[in-house]
């Protein structure tokens, strides 16, 4: 053979395996319940190429020649799935696969290998993972799926669309921070709320109680919600629409196609949310003022609480690529409506005509790459930027009575209000116009299955501008200005030892805040001429914070947990600029809150013995907190002040526990339980109060329980039951022995409880379902005389297709 063509044949061979080289094998391995599992091992052609799948479950396998070749998926304590594949040259090919759990193989006691909510609830830090699966095709919202979770009391100012407000182990309202993908969700604004999103576009929720990961750079001082969106890189198709009393309407559709070839995809997501609200209510203030002021107690329907909600995301990019796992351009829209009945309190005269309006555009950004460049490094960046505005409708000065009529005085004469609106404080048509910017950073670099650094930043920034189309042109010409901006940075490492019976992270956060408020004044100069100038107020402070979260394997079934951390919580917009729509005053010189967190607890399980599967989890708290804000603490509730400020309290301490039981039985029977119970005093004006207007006590409960070709082969009944239990709770502080008058301001001791029931069909795509909220009708309320919705119906039908 000459040289000439033995260099032919071997550019020929070279060139032919090259080709070959370029077929990849990708995908995602999780449990029948839609978790990630860690450590499964995927092979090829009896082992000739071997992977395992990684945190994520994700597992690739590289370098794959043409032809045919049979794929095996194992993990302990699950059926082994095989399957076989043709390739072509320079193909990319994605199967994702969904494993049984073999319950033969688990007759004798042994710990699960860790799933991807596993791994993470024993990670060291205080966290649940709630997976959205089964919610999702229910009539159930995503505020009511986390408020069945340990140590979390969601506070809902009413029915669907009413402001919420969440506590974490006592802290609430903004000490709590809630991220959609690890960006702030009010960066998308009120349009675009967890009232609004649907758990079928979610795939877990991550709740953080008390110590946050460096992952997730902001000031969360209490806890933090993390929202991580639905990911897979497998085209799919989910519908799902939900009609119930108080003309309640939800329905929302999500899908992505991809195309397998070139990476290419599109996905989208929608929802529409509505609701008269028209619940019933009555109590002390649900009266009807005849002549000479006698007064009637009556049971009313809300006659203006409706709510609308539209929204979605509609994005395009490439996945599973190789110089990307995800990459998306797109935007983000939302748009509500919610009417006012009433303000802080239900009052003997309601709100007619009083609505907000928002809405929000916005692009969105995401880049996730692991091994980019090299093996260990991975990139995670996700950023949102656009407009968003706000605007409160109050014109209309009659008064009106819970019959939906205008009150009528003493005499018998309808009046009206001195202020000429329904909120004191007058007319307005107020906007609130905002350029919002957002982007989260984070790169990782695993030096060896036991080391791993992680860097992290989160920029926030709000450009805003004031105006009221009731106030002159003088006026309006007169607004000021208002920008937040905000950078928070977080280094990391995480050590992993012991035949990773050790996992450890600590973690350093450098917190940046800048705000500018411009209001332009007319002076007079030297020479008595007005001049107009700007009077500036600003700040710009720093700060730093520190923690760490560990985790030890005593033994297999038991785990010791243990975090703590320095937080800080900076002054949020409303708290520094005030909002005049909601008659908020500003604050410029509130000083950030200081909190050190710490937890203590254990993880037993989860235990398989024969049929029975349970897990026990418990985690002691201490939260010592400096310059808490919030309200002034009322010693007397001053109805005819609507003006609120938000000040600096003073400094306390919460300290508690929670516990949670997790048990299933031939995967047919579940039950779930969990109590939460805690301190909360702070030490306001040297005197040492139990804070009010806080539920200490709280217990949730559920059952669960499915039937197997009942009513057709291969199809599914599940039957639910939740109860929710709080304790009695005052909104002011104990007035010592004097307690006249005291039991208006209780929130009475309740125990709501509920029933569902949901059809699977046989082809698996379609699930009807039925729920009965609140089913004795119990007068419900998570806040002072604000009742919530009565018995409550739903019905349900969820379509989903996916191709693997």
């Amino acid at each position: 053979m000459n040289l000439k063509l033995f260099l032919l044949i071997f550019i020929i061979t070279i060139s032919a395996y090259s080709q070959d080289s370029q077929n990849t094998l990708s995908g995602k391995v999780s449990d029948n319940l839609g978790q990630s599992i860690f450590g499964a091992t995927v092979s090829l052609d009896n082992n000739k190429q071997v992977t395992l799948t990684n945190s994520d479950g994700f597992y690739e396998i590289k370098n794959i020649s043409a032809g045919k070749h049979s794929i095996k998926i194992s993990y302990m304590g699950f059926s082994t799935v095989t399957k076989e594949i043709n390739f072509s040259n320079k193909n990319n090919l994605v199967l994702n696969f969904s494993l049984e759990e073999d319950i033969k193989s688990l007759e004798k006691v042994l710990v699960n290998g860790k799933t991807e909510k596993t791994k993470k609830e024993t990670s060291g830090f205080a966290v649940n993972v709630v997976n959205t699966k089964e919610a999702s095709l229910r009539s159930i919202q995503t505020n009511e799926l986390l408020n069945t979770t340990v140590g979390v009391k969601i506070r809902q100012n009413g029915g669907l669309g009413s402001e919420v407000e969440y506590s974490l182990n006592g802290l609430s309202g903004n000490a709590v921070r809630i991220f959609i993908d690890g960006i702030p969700i009010s960066t998308y604004g009120s349009s675009f709320s967890l009232n609004s999103i649907p758990p079928s576009m979610i795939k877990n929720i991550e709740v953080y109680k008390g110590v946050v990961p460096g992952h997730l750079a902001d000031d969360a001082l209490g806890g933090a919600i993390n929202i991580i969106l639905n990911k897979d890189a497998k085209t799919n198709l989910n519908a799902s629409i939900s009609y119930g009393s108080f003309n309640t309407l939800q329905a929302s559709i999500n899908g992505l196609y991809r195309f397998e070839e070139s990476g290419f995809t599109v996905k989208a997501s929608l929802f529409h949310n509505y609701s008269d609200n028209d619940y019933k209510v009555s109590g002390r203030s649900v009266v009807v003022t005849g002549l000479g002021g006698v007064q009637t107690p009556i049971t009313a329907r809300r006659f203006n609480d409706a709510y609308r909600s539209t929204g979605g995301i509609a994005q395009v990019g490439f996945t599973n690529v190789k110089w990307a796992d995800q990459f998306f351009v797109g935007v983000t829209g939302s748009d509500d409506y919610k009417e006012v009945q009433h303000g802080a309190f239900m009052t003997i005269t309601p709100y007619k005509d009083r609505f907000l309006e928002s809405d929000a555009l916005l692009a969105n950004l995401t880049y996730q790459k692991k091994d980019l460049f090299t093996k260990g490094l991975d990139v995670n960046i996700n950023g949102v930027y656009g407009k968003r505005n706000r605007m409160v409708n109050d014109t209309v000065a009659w008064a009106y009575s819970w019959t939906g009529e205008r009150a009528i005085d003493y005499k018998g004469d309808e009046y009206q209000y001195t202020w000429r609106s329904q909120q004191e404080g007058g007319p307005t048509l107020a906007k609130i116009k905002r350029k919002v910017a957002s982007i989260r950073t984070g790169v990782s670099y695993s030096i060896n299955k036991h080391h791993k650094i992680l860097a992290n930043h989160v920029y926030s920034g709000i450009d805003r501008e004031d105006s009221d189309a009731l106030k002159s042109v003088l006026e309006n010409t007169f607004v000021g200005t208002r920008d937040l901006h905000k950078n928070i940075f977080s280094l990391s490492y995480e050590l992993t030892a012991f035949k990773n019976k050790l996992r450890a992270s600590i973690f350093g956060k450098h917190y940046h805040q800048k705000t500018i408020s411009i209001d332009p004044a007319i002076v007079q100069d030297d020479n008595g001429n007005n001049i107009i100038v700007d009077e500036e107020i600003s700040s710009d402070n720093k700060y730093e914070g520190y923690g760490f979260a560990a985790s030890y394997a005593i033994i297999p079934e038991i785990t010791l947990l243990a975090s703590a951390e320095k937080a800080i919580r900076l002054p949020n917009e409303t708290e520094v600029f005030g909002n005049d729509g909601d008659n908020v005053v500003a604050n410029p010189y509130i000083n950030p809150e200081q909190s050190k967190n710490y937890n203590l607890g254990f993880k037993f399980g989860n235990f398989h013995i024969k049929k029975h599967t349970f897990s026990v989890a418990t985690n002691l708290f201490t939260r010592n907190i400096e310059d808490r804000i919030g309200l002034p603490i009322e010693t007397s509730l001053n109805i005819d002040d609507e003006l609120i400020v938000y000040v600096n309290q003073g400094s306390g301490t919460s300290k508690g526990f929670d516990a949670q039981l997790n048990y299933t039985y031939n995967k047919n029977f579940g039950f779930n339980f969990n109590v939460s119970r805690f301190e909360l005093d702070i030490v306001s004006n040297g005197i040492e109060i139990d804070v009010p207007n806080t539920p200490f006590f709280t217990m949730n409960g559920g059952l669960r329980y499915s039937f197997k070709d009942l009513i057709q082969k291969k199809s599914r009944v599940n039957l639910f039951y939740t109860m929710y239990f709080t304790d009695e709770f005052s909104y002011l502080p104990a007035q010592g022995s004097n307690t006249v008058g005291d039991e208006f301001f209780k929130i009475p001791r309740q125990l709501q409880q509920d029933l569902g029931i949901s059809y699977v069909f046989p082809n698996k795509k379609l699930v009807a379902s039925f729920d009965i909220k609140n089913i004795f009708d119990e007068a419900v309320y998570d806040n002072l005389s604000v009742q919530k919705p009565g018995r409550a119906f739903y019905f349900k039908l969820n379509y989903s297709i996916n191709k693997f």
